[in-house]
C-alpha cells in the first residue's frame, strides 16, 4: 500500500512459468483492487488458491445502531469491557456509519482459524500486548502502540504472546472501512511523481515495518478460513495451510507503524488536528496526538482552542490519563463530540497548562465526515455525566 516491495521467490516476469522444486507450476494470483487499476500485488502459491469448500454461514456482523436521533457528547469507559472471544469474535463495535465501524477488542482466547476481511480494510491500534500477525504476505511482529494496516482480502491469524504476571489484558482499538475505500497515508505526504514520502511528512518509509520471513507453510490438512463479506462471516475449508505463498511483489500488503515513531509538527501557536494526521480513508481520517513540545509563543495557549465540528464527528481514544485538555478521562476512554456542538478544554485546564512546555500524552483520533451512531454495547459503558462536565466553568483572573 505505501510503496512497492517484494519478498521471497518470484520469477523474472509476471505471468510466465515459475516452477516448484518438483517441477509443478506455482499458482500465480493477482491480488488487486478497483478492477485491476488500484493497489495490487502478485503472489505465488504452492497450491491453487481456488481449492476451497464448505460455504457455511457462521454469524451476521450487521450492526444495530441506537439513539440515532440523539446528538450529545459521550464518554465511553472501555475498561469496563470484559474479555471475550478471540481477536476477531471479541471485537465490539461501538460506533459506525456507512463509511466505517470502530470499536475495541479485549480478546480472551486464541484464534483457531485464519481470517479474511473481504468487506473492508482494517486499522488495528494495539493498546496493550505484543504478538505476531501471520499473514499470506509474511510475518509482522506487533507491539504496544502499533497501528496495523490490513488491506481488504488479506488472510491472517493474529497471535498474541503469552502475558506475564501483572501485565494488562491484551487490548486493541479497531477501525474498519465500510465503503470500499482504502486506509492510506494522506496524499499530501507522498510525491505524485515518485510515490516517495516527502520531507515535510511526519513519518516516512523507514518508519514502516513490512512483512518478513517466515512466509510459506507447506502443510496439508483441514484449515478453516473465515471470510467476512455481505455483513456476515462465512466459514470455508482449505485442504492446505492458506499461508502458502513463496513470494510476492507489489504495493498491496499489510504493515505496521508505531504511533511513537510519529514526528509531530509543532509551532509558535497551536496547530490544528490535520497536522497530526496519520492515515486517511473514505470520508474519515485517523490522527495521532503523540508526545511533543508544546507551542512556544510567550503567551501561547497550550491546549486546543474551543471548536465546532460543523462537518465531522470526532472520536478520541485515550492511551493514558495524561490528556491535558480533559478531566475525568482514563486509560482506554473514548470520547465522541458530534458535528454542530462546540467543545474544547475542560474548565481550568487552559490556566493550569500555561507554563507547560511538553506533553507526553498519546491519543488516537478518528474524525468522520458523516454522523456516527452508537451501538447498544456503547450505551452499556456510557458515562452519562460527561456532557455536563463543562458546566462548572468559573472565570480565573490573571494571577489567581
Amino acid at each position: 500500500m505505501p510503496y512497492y516491495t517484494s519478498l521471497g521467490k518470484i520469477p523474472a516476469k509476471r505471468h510466465i512459468q515459475f516452477r516448484r522444486p518438483d517441477g509443478v507450476l506455482y499458482s500465480e494470483e493477482v491480488f488487486g483492487t478497483e478492477g485491476f487499476v488500484g493497489p495490487t500485488s502478485t503472489m505465488y502459491h504452492i497450491h491453487p488458491p481456488t481449492q476451497v469448500s464448505g460455504w457455511k454461514l457462521e454469524y451476521s456482523t450487521e450492526q444495530e445502531y441506537v439513539e440515532k436521533n440523539v446528538m450529545r457528547m459521550r464518554h465511553l469507559v472501555s475498561k469496563k469491557m470484559q474479555a471475550k472471544g478471540d481477536p476477531i469474535t471479541g471485537r465490539t463495535v461501538l460506533f459506525g456509519n456507512g463509511d466505517c465501524e470502530m470499536g475495541v477488542c479485549v480478546p480472551e482466547t486464541e484464534m483457531e482459524y485464519h481470517f479474511k476481511n473481504g468487506q473492508g480494510d482494517e486499522c488495528l491500534f494495539i493498546h496493550d500486548g505484543t504478538g505476531t500477525m501471520c499473514t499470506m504476505f509474511g510475518t509482522l511482529k506487533f507491539k504496544k502502540f502499533d497501528f496495523i494496516i490490513i488491506p481488504k482480502g488479506t488472510i491472517y491469524k493474529m497471535v498474541f504472546d503469552p502475558r506475564k504476571e501483572g501485565e494488562p489484558e491484551n487490548r486493541f482499538m479497531f477501525i474498519e472501512t465500510a465503503n470500499a475505500s482504502h486506509i492510506l497515508p494522506p496524499k499530501r505526504y507522498v510525491a505524485e511523481k515518485t510515490a516517495q514520502f516527502l520531507e515535510h511528512a511526519p513519518y516516512c518509509e523507514r518508519d514502516l515495518r513490512i512483512p518478513e520471513m517466515p512466509m510459506a507453510y507447506d502443510e496439508m490438512g483441514d484449515f478453516e478460513v473465515r471470510i467476512k463479506a455481505l455483513n456476515s462471516v462465512h466459514s470455508y475449508m482449505y485442504p492446505y495451510n492458506p499461508l502458502d505463498v513463496v513470494g510476492w511483489d507489489g504495493c498491496y500488503y499489510p504493515y505496521c507503524f508505531n504511533a511513537m515513531d510519529f514526528s509531530p509538527i509543532v509551532a509558535k501557536h497551536h496547530m490544528p488536528p490535520p497536522t497530526h494526521q496519520v492515515f486517511t480513508g473514505g470520508n474519515f481520517v485517523i490522527c495521532a496526538f503523540a508526545p511533543r513540545m508544546l507551542d512556544f509563543h510567550p503567551e501561547a495557549i497550550k491546549v486546543p482552542y474551543n471548536h465546532s465540528n460543523v462537518d465531522s464527528d470526532e472520536v478520541m481514544y485515550y492511551c493514558d490519563s495524561k490528556y491535558t485538555a480533559r478531566k475525568g478521562i482514563g486509560e482506554g476512554s473514548l470520547t465522541i463530540h458530534p458535528q454542530g456542538i462546540a467543545h474544547g478544554p475542560h474548565p481550568g485546564t487552559v490556566e493550569s497548562t500555561l507554563d507547560k512546555t511538553y506533553t507526553d500524552e498519546l491519543v488516537i483520533m478518528c474524525d468522520t465526515f458523516r454522523p456516527l451512531f452508537p451501538t447498544k454495547a456503547a450505551m452499556d459503558i456510557d458515562d452519562d455525566a460527561y456532557p455536563k462536565s463543562w458546566e462548572d466553568w468559573k472565570p480565573i483572573p490573571l494571577g489567581s
